[in-house]
This record gives structure tokens, C-alpha cells and sequence, in this order.
């Protein structure tokens, strides 16, 4: 028999949220879905069950509202996923502020705000968090200063919940995805093509971003998601604050090492074009 919990996953409405929220609700778990795009949401309850709740959750209002529908639906909450992101580019010294204060606004502050209108209903429930950051809060690359300064804060917000609130029963774990087949990350591709004016579009941009990594691919949305269950799961009632990498091992390779086992030929000139 299935023990149903209640998980609310932000950024449920295409790519690892989606993913996250089709697993969980085919293991008949209860599933409220949040983001701010209303048609993926109403397509994604429509087809799994779950309840849309659209919001931006970097309103207390939003937030506090999505603890509520829940908690109005299911009479509890047991888990959060932590998963709506927004990534935008520039070195320090030139990405805008602008850009700045929304990722840091959708990234942390979301986040946190969420946290604090779930935590007295986590602690009743003895309940868990997974948050859905990157490898670059881990390793950086060029022209990724807002993205990378924001998934770092969320690792640390993630854990600081795991320190201060795992002898209470909470636990607060973080998933590092590399690169993963979503929309964001297509969107990117799709970029990268067009920038080095590459034949076989973003499917080309995919196998060049990923061809240097150990298992030399990108990931599924599905295999993210199944990392995410099995941590918010029983089984993982021992893992707290843990940071797990989902990255095809990009985080596990040396890239001093590469030399030895490829041969690459920098661009250069006008084919020289700085990550976004």
C-alpha cells in the first residue's frame, strides 16, 4: 500500500518539474503543481491529477496562497520541491542588474519565502525538501555570474533548513543536475547553434555540450525527477543536507585531464563566442 504524501513542486509545468510531478503522482502520491505559465499547469493536472496552482512564488502572498491551496486540498504537506528557475548571463563586469535582481529574486528569494510559509507544516509532518540547483552552483563557467552566485545561495539555503531543523524531523536535500533536455537548456542550445552558425541545431549543440562529459549525453528530465522521489522518499531518511550531482559525471572529470583524450581546437575569431 502506498503512503500518500502531499508534495508541492514549483516549476511543475514543463522539464524536471514536470518530470518530478508525473513520477510522484504515478507512485499515487498527492501533487500540486506551481508556476507562473497557467497552460503548462492546466495540462500537467489534466493528465496526471495534480492540482495547478498558478503563482510567482517571489510574492509572499503567492507564496503563503500555494502552502494554502495545498494544505485546503490535501489537509497536509509532506514534501517541497523546489524547481522554478530562470537563468540569465554576463561576466561582473557587465551583466546588468536588472538581469542581476530577477534571478535572484525567482532563484533565492522564491525559495525562501516559500520555506518559510511551509516549515511549520514540514515540521508537523516531519516532512522533506529537495531543491533543484546545478552544477554551477558547484563549478563555474564564463559569462554565468547571476546564475551560478544564485544556485550556490540556494544550495546554502537549502542546507541551512537541514541544519536548523533536521533534529526536528526535517530533512533538506539538493540536486545538481548537469545539462538536462528542458526548455531552458533548449533555449540555450538553440542559441549556441545559431551563435557558431552550427548545421544540425540544437540536437548538434546537445552532443557538442555533452560529448566531453563521461557518459556523453544529456540527461532526461525523468532520470532528475527519479533522484528527487527517491530523496523526498523514506528511503532516504538518513540523507540530510546532502548535495547529489546528476551531471553525467561532469563534476567527477579532471579538465586538466582532456588534453589526453581529446583533441580540441579552440575557436577562434569571429567563431569565438562567450557562453550565455
Amino acid at each position: 500500500m502506498v503512503d500518500k504524501r502531499v508534495v508541492v513542486v514549483t516549476g511543475g509545468g514543463s522539464g524536471i518539474g514536470e518530470a518530478t510531478a508525473r513520477l510522484l503522482s504515478e507512485a499515487g502520491h498527492h501533487v500540486v503543481v506551481s508556476g507562473r505559465r497557467t497552460e503548462p499547469l492546466r495540462r500537467v493536472a489534466a493528465e496526471t491529477g495534480a492540482l495547478a496552482y498558478p503563482s510567482d512564488v517571489g510574492d509572499p502572498d503567492a507564496a503563503e496562497g500555494l502552502v494554502r491551496a495545498a494544505l485546503t486540498a490535501h489537509g497536509r504537506l509532506d514534501g517541497l520541491v523546489l524547481n522554478a528557475g530562470i537563468g540569465r548571463g554576463g561576466a561582473v563586469g557587465d551583466m546588468s542588474l536588472r538581469d542581476w535582481e530577477e534571478v535572484m529574486r525567482t532563484n533565492v528569494t522564491g525559495p525562501l519565502l516559500l520555506l518559510r510559509a511551509a516549515i511549520p507544516h514540514l515540521l508537523e509532518s516531519r516532512g522533506s525538501v529537495v531543491a533543484v540547483a546545478s552544477v554551477s552552483a558547484l563549478r563555474n563557467g564564463t559569462s554565468n555570474a547571476p546564475y551560478a552566485t544564485s544556485k550556490a545561495a540556494l544550495l546554502q539555503l537549502c542546507r541551512s533548513v537541514a541544519v536548523d531543523y533536521g533534529r526536528q524531523g526535517v530533512r533538506a536535500n539538493v540536486v545538481c543536475p548537469g545539462w538536462v533536455k528542458t526548455e531552458m537548456a533548449d533555449r540555450r542550445m538553440a542559441r549556441f547553434a545559431a551563435e557558431t552558425d552550427r548545421r544540425g541545431g540544437v540536437p548538434a549543440a546537445y552532443e557538442e555540450a555533452t560529448r566531453m562529459l563521461p557518459l556523453g549525453r544529456p540527461g532526461e528530465p525523468r532520470e532528475i525527477a527519479e533522484a528527487i522521489g527517491w530523496l523526498l522518499s523514506p528511503a532516504a531518511s538518513y540523507v540530510n543536507g546532502s548535495v547529489l550531482t546528476v551531471d553525467g559525471g561532469a563534476t567527477a572529470l579532471d579538465p586538466g585531464t582532456l588534453a589526453f583524450d581529446f583533441h580540441i581546437a579552440p575557436r577562434s575569431g569571429e567563431d569565438s563566442v562567450p557562453a550565455r
